[in-house]
């Protein structure tokens, strides 16, 4: 029972990727800069933080589970002086949540230390473990990272240079993955061929002085007043130097670009910029897509906070509808370990989020989300608006039905637990209690994209896996997890 009510608390929409971030800047205080950078990733994981720093040949790491604010604080980071600093916010995807599994990796290899950083999924993970099962007295983790790690640390010691090793490894990789890797030699950027999670890069100051910054969203560049430069590109490897204007960028594969597409609709901060363009402005879009195919009566349009909000706000637009703020967010709340008993559930305890009854009383609610997973979250805000008085709830999703797991860095259920795969629309009408319910179309999704419609991963809508994996893959994320240890407590 304790693992069915845990299960129903989680949230009801995609859960997070992780978060990378690095800075090469000789004579900055780098671990301060990364932090500050994991500051505005912290959306994209909060179980555990991690910053590794260079100076000279040695290299300081600092890891814990928590927010970035929980696990450094100033007497940390003044110890940790260096030019080259790698950070990570994790949300697990392989690997239980536990310290032992909070990046950056860290190994030594014949030309000196390198720290790792991963945003992504391995979907090759147990044939890797495998092909470097010789080393696996030295694993101190289940995660895939560790693995690519350790694949790193055996081209080098092959014989190889950064580079090189670097590419050899990836190449034994297969699945999502976009690194962060620091090495006595520089800094290093790689995405898997496919682009699937997102990895930017800019300048810090004069960019002839050559201070370089990784980061998984443009907001991370934002808080330190780094310039956005360009993306890693799909199956681009990118070599920072110091001080050195221009970094050397090698294409060592090339696929179709399929970036999730999770990450233009709910992930990636709205003011992250892609494609041009801020995600605000697509989510606005997609929004007004979704009142145009989807119009009910009604007389306030809310947004689930934060993520439902512009595209509530687009569909107000498009509908002619008014919107109101009717759900507050207590945005003091991260992820929280400890959960409510079950008579403060009963209760009604409300964590995140809280209706207004003066607004939501009396009306007609069209109310606005990001997605619908596994139905149980929903359920229960819908219960709250008609406990604040709403007459009618209409609830519309700007995604089309999520009706696949996700292997490629996103935390989902397997497919019997997502509700859309389980249920038909009318019968997931009676399940959440409401009015009516529309999805937004899968056409409508990449329309409001323009002309980079093509350049997406929609396998969690469509089941169109554009990396092949075997089926014994999509049993359990912890699939590389010893009997029983997922069980284990942090």
């Amino acid at each position: 029972m304790a693992a069915v009510a845990l299960a129903e608390e989680r949230p009801d929409r995609m859960e997070e990727a992780c978060g990378v971030f690095a800075v090469y800047a000789t004579g900055q205080p780098v671990a301060n800069l990364t932090y500050f950078g994991l500051y505005a990733l912290q959306h994209r994981g909060q179980e555990s933080a991690g910053i590794a720093v260079f100076n000279g040949a040695k290299i300081r790491l600092h890891k814990d589970m928590g927010l970035v604010s929980q696990v450094f604080d100033q007497d940390v980071l003044e110890r940790m002086p260096g030019d080259l600093a790698i950070g990570h916010n994790r949300y697990s995807t392989t690997g239980s949540s536990r310290v032992c599994n909070a990046q950056p990796v860290v190994l030594m290899t014949r030309l000196g230390p390198f720290g790792l950083a991963h945003n992504g999924n391995l979907v090759n993970a147990n044939e890797l473990r495998e092909a470097l099962d010789h080393l696996a007295g030295e694993f101190t983790s289940t995660t895939d990272s560790e693995l690519i790690a350790f694949a790193l640390q055996e081209a080098v010691d092959g014989g190889l240079g950064w580079s090189a090793a670097i590419r050899q490894a990836a190449g034994r990789c297969r699945g999502a993955f976009s690194l962060a890797i620091g090495t006595p030699e520089g800094l290093f950027a790689l995405r898997d061929g496919y682009g699937v999670r997102p990895l930017v890069f800019g300048h810090m100051g004069d960019k002839h002085q050559g201070q370089w910054v990784l980061s998984s969203e443009t907001c991370g560049l934002d808080i330190i007043g780094a310039s956005y430069d360009g993306d890693v590109g799909p199956g681009e490897l990118i070599h920072f130097r110091a001080g050195e204007p221009v970094p050397e960028r090698v294409r060592w594969i090339v696929e179709p670009a399929k970036l999730c597409v999770f990450e233009m609709i709910y992930f990636a901060r709205p003011d992250s910029r892609f494609f041009g363009e801020s995600l605000y402005s697509y989510r606005h879009r997609i929004g007004e897509m979704l009142a145009r195919e989807s119009a009910v009566e009604a007389d306030i349009v809310i947004g689930v906070p934060d993520s439902g909000i512009p595209a509530a706000i687009g569909f107000s637009k498009g509908s002619g509808i008014p919107f109101a703020d009717g759900l507050i967010k207590n945005r003091y709340v991260g992820r929280t370990f400890i959960q409510p008993t079950q008579a403060m559930r009963e209760a009604g305890i409300r964590v995140k989020l809280n209706p207004l009854p003066d607004v939501l009383s009396g009306k007609r609610v069209i109310v606005i989300d990001d997605s619908i997973v596994r139905g149980t979250t929903s359920r229960k805000l819908v219960m709250a608006l008609r406990d604040a008085g709403a007459t009618e709830v209409h609830m519309r999703i700007s995604s089309p039905p999520v009706t696949h797991p996700c292997f490629y860095g996103i935390d989902t259920d397997n497919q019997e637990q997502l509700i859309a795969a389980r249920l038909t629309l009318d019968e997931i009408i009676v399940h959440l209690g409401v009015d009516s319910l529309a999805y937004l179309s899968q056409e409508g999704m990449l329309e409001a994209a323009h002309d980079h419609s093509s350049h997406f991963c929609t396998a969690c809508f469509d089941g169109n896996y554009p990396i092949p994996m075997d089926d014994a893959i999509r049993s359990s994320k912890l699939m590389l997890e010893p009997s029983g240890l997922a069980a284990t407590k942090p």
